[in-house]
């Protein structure tokens, strides 16, 4: 059975990625695309390189009666824009994934203080599950609203639930240090994204005080110190974490092999992970070791901002909460060189 989709958000890169994704999906089929701002614009103007997959789609408005005739929507919308739109949209069709932060908290308090605005549908936040599949377990399985994680979250998460659900590490005064591509910023132009900010610069912003904060402590189960770079790469994040070791015979890259045996978009070895390994890959590429010297852990995991950060992570979402196989229209092999 193939069902029909729609990206709202498209005209941005998480959506412009989505689509390019959706191309090759045996069984989601994206028919409406919109794209806010660029609305009445040719698809293939916004992103040229999704011409020959879409011939002919041009960019609609975003509202709720754009899903009429849908059985799934993708939202990559800017952060407070999904949530008043999803009430509506639960109505009108079975699935909604969230790219965007606006489901993702379980606590509606901590939105004024992280996002600056109370949420408008607090009531649809318990039953939003958080989309990292790998954390997540059966239930996504039937679900109507899927929120998937944030990017840093991804990364950071995967390397550090499985240790602090084993009490492998100690989960208060974790220290996630994680650099970002530039297209986790977003599609709009910025001072501080432009090139010639960006170019053989490394820098890091958001300090103590970054909105992705909570969502990791929420998915990890740690308290967490996070701190962002903006790396000079189109895509990639490398995530870096510390935590102290529980006892002297921790083994964490032993605990993380067992807890991803039979995860399909998550490899875990020995080798430090790189950002170009996982490049286009709707893959994970984690390590551990500890310190004996210092008594602390140190889990590290690189993704795709793109594909295993935001839009392959959202179709493997779909494929799970739909009864699909887990992989259906996702690259599990990265670009090299």
């Amino acid at each position: 059975m193939v069902r029909k989709v729609g990206v709202f958000g498209a005209s941005g890169f998480a959506g412009g990625e989505v689509l390019r994704l959706l191309a090759a999906h045996p069984q989601l089929d994206a028919v409406v695309a919109t794209g806010g701002s660029r609305a009445g614009q040719a698809l293939a103007e916004v992103h040229p390189h999704l011409a020959a997959s879409y011939p002919g789609v041009t960019l609609g408005a975003t509202d709720a009666g754009a899903a009429d005739g849908l059985d799934v929507v993708f939202l990559a919308l800017p952060h407070g824009v999904a949530a008043g739109l999803v009430p509506d949209l639960l109505e009108r069709v079975g699935l909604v994934v969230d790219l965007g932060a606006d489901f993702r908290l379980k606590d509606p308090a901590l939105y004024p203080q992280w996002y600056g605005w109370e949420h408008p549908a607090p009531e649809l936040l318990a039953e939003a599950v958080h989309g990292i599949p790998e954390l997540a377990g059966r239930a996504l399985v039937g679900a109507r609203l899927v929120a998937a994680a944030g990017c840093y979250v991804t990364a950071a998460s995967l390397a550090l639930a499985p240790l602090v659900r084993a009490g492998a590490v100690d989960p208060a005064g974790v220290i996630v240090d994680a650099a970002s591509g530039v297209t986790g910023a977003g599609r709009e132009l910025r001072e501080t994204t432009q090139f010639a900010t960006v170019d053989e610069n490394f820098t890091a912003y958001g300090l103590l005080t970054h909105r992705h904060t909570p969502e990791i402590e929420q998915a990890s189960g740690a308290s967490v110190l996070f701190t962002p770079h903006l790396a000079p790469i189109n895509r990639g994040i490398l995530a870096t974490c510390y935590a102290r070791a529980a006892g002297p015979d921790v083994d964490p890259l032993a605990v993380l092999e067992a807890a991803y045996e039979e995860a399909p978009c998550v490899q875990v070895g020995p080798a430090s992970p790189s950002t170009k390994a996982v490049l286009g890959a709707n893959q994970a590429h984690l390590s551990a070791r500890v310190d004996p010297r210092t008594g602390w852990v140190v889990a590290l995991s690189a993704i795709d901002n793109l594909v295993k950060g935001a839009a392959g992570q959202a179709i493997q979402c779909a494929n799970l909460a739909l009864g699909l196989p887990e992989t259906a229209g996702l690259p599990l092999v990265g670009m090299w060189p």
